[in-house]
């Protein structure tokens, strides 16, 4: 097994997870911060104001990126960072212009995502994304701010699992901003589809480098029906209208009694498939899905038992079934051939798409120890077995181009606040202190061997 030239190794992160500074420099708040101030919605009621208080220590944490080896980062972009009330603000910019320097002169290649979850409070507050508007406004945003920073910036990443933003957010509820209407979810997941198409064609306008969208893939496994009605509204329906395809058949007809998806106007899904040089995909583990039998305790992939809300939207009548163990601190199965069946999948049913593995990672209840380390064994055997499976898929043809741990730093990790850790590097809380993790010494070496020692255990420090 052997990686090809040119294949880039990176970590990633996301701007409410770890930057902090929520009020600082003409920030404006956002969905995540409305949300997490929401009693109940984020547990132990944590937030983001502070985070790992990246936005002053950035050059800390560029600093460890260059001693891991990693060729290239990937961050987020704070919509409301840089564009509060509609309008540029030059201080926020240059945070980003600054950070995108610091990382070139170090030799990463920046990778900038445009969204990761957090809409500005105030499109929410004017429809959120169930409104057409919010997708112009994100056009608006991307061909600001790939102007700033397009001579600049490798890769362009739209939107990070834009089902998240849909069916977590506007479906069930469990995400940012809370809202439970199933046909909402369905406009939204529209509407971020179009968001994407809109800014691609903006970007490549204003901006160099690559262009991608990254997507969170439910790899299924289970009973044939189950998995199409599923892999429909999870899978294909970003999918087929990005990849030029149109919204698949089966969809529409799974939801026609909810709506008759009269918000796709004419003209939207060619601009949905507007040229991709990369598909960003994430993957942390397999889902098992069945008809339900109608008596059993049936349970979402979410964890919300029958009926609470799901965010899979048509899908009533589907059992998202339990896997045996190991697991992660999220209780999600470790299966790592689960990684290779979704690479060679995408190789096989969307042939000619290049790939990158955006995100891969695992949560586990991470201390440091008496002598100041943190011996992360399960995480390093996880991040083993995962780019292992990326390499097979590698050797049985699929056109991999890089791949991101996640994360670079423990954080904020969305509803479950700051009790999930799931960086290569630990971070005190109180003090922001980092400590590197067992794991980012094992994928400093792996990296620098180019993938080839990736069985061996980490080397002294």
């Amino acid at each position: 097994m052997g990686f090809p030239d040119g294949f880039l190794w990176g970590t990633a992160t996301a701007s409410y997870q770890i930057e902090g500074a929520a009020a600082e420099d003409g920030r404006a708040p956002s969905i995540w911060d409305t949300f997490s101030r929401t009693p109940g919605k984020v547990l132990n009621g944590d937030t983001g104001d502070v985070a790992t208080d990246h936005y002053h220590r950035w050059r800390e944490d560029v600093a460890a990126m260059a001693r891991l080896g990693v060729g290239a980062y990937r961050f987020s972009i704070s919509w409301s960072r840089v564009m509060p009330g509609g309008e540029p603000n030059a201080k926020g910019i240059g945070f980003y212009s600054r950070l995108v320097d610091e990382l070139l002169d170090h030799g990463i290649a920046p990778v900038a995502t445009l969204y990761h979850w957090d809409l500005p409070q105030e499109l929410e507050d004017a429809g959120g994304w169930p409104a057409r508007d919010t997708a112009l406004r994100f056009h608006d945003y991307a061909e600001m701010i790939g102007a700033a920073l397009g001579d600049r910036v490798h890769t362009w990443t739209t939107l990070n699992e834009p089902w998240c933003s849909a069916f977590l957010g506007y479906a069930s509820g469990v995400h940012a901003p809370g809202r439970t209407d199933p046909v909402d979810a369905l406009k939204a997941a529209h509407h971020l589809n179009l968001a994407h198409g809109l800014a691609n064609s903006a970007l490549r306008r204003v901006a160099s480098g690559r262009h991608s969208v990254t997507l969170n893939l439910h790899h299924l496994r289970g009973e044939d029906e189950a998995v199409r009605r599923v892999d429909a509204v999870s899978n294909r329906v970003f999918l087929d209208p990005m990849l030029g395809r149109g919204y698949p058949g089966d969809l529409l007809a799974d939801t026609a009694g909810l709506t008759d998806w009269s918000f796709v106007r004419d003209g939207d899904e060619a601009t949905i498939a507007a040229p991709l040089d990369v598909l960003g995909v994430n993957y942390y583990s397999p889902t098992l899905v069945r008809t339900w039998d109608g008596t059993s305790p049936r349970e979402h992939a979410d964890g919300h038992r029958r009926g609470a809300a799901t965010p899979f939207v048509g899908c009533e009548e589907i059992e998202f079934a339990g896997q045996p163990g190991p697991y992660t601190a999220m209780g999600w199965p470790i299966d790592a051939t689960g990684m290779t069946e979704l690479l060679l999948r995408l190789h096989r049913e969307y042939p000619g798409t290049p790939l990158m593995v955006t995100e891969n990672g695992a949560a586990f209840d991470d201390e440091v120890d008496a002598e100041g380390a943190v011996r992360d064994a399960r995480r390093v055997a996880y991040l083993r077995d995962h780019i292992a499976a990326v390499g097979r898929a590698i050797d049985e043809g699929a056109d991999v181009r890089g791949y991101f741990a996640w994360s670079l730093l423990d954080n904020f990790e969305w509803a479950y606040g700051y009790a999930k850790r799931f960086g290569l590097i630990h971070v005190d809380y109180p003090t922001g202190e980092r400590t590197w993790k067992d794991s980012a010494f094992w994928y400093r070496d792996a990296i620098a061997s180019h993938g080839a020692t990736i069985d061996a255990p980490r080397s002294a420090e």
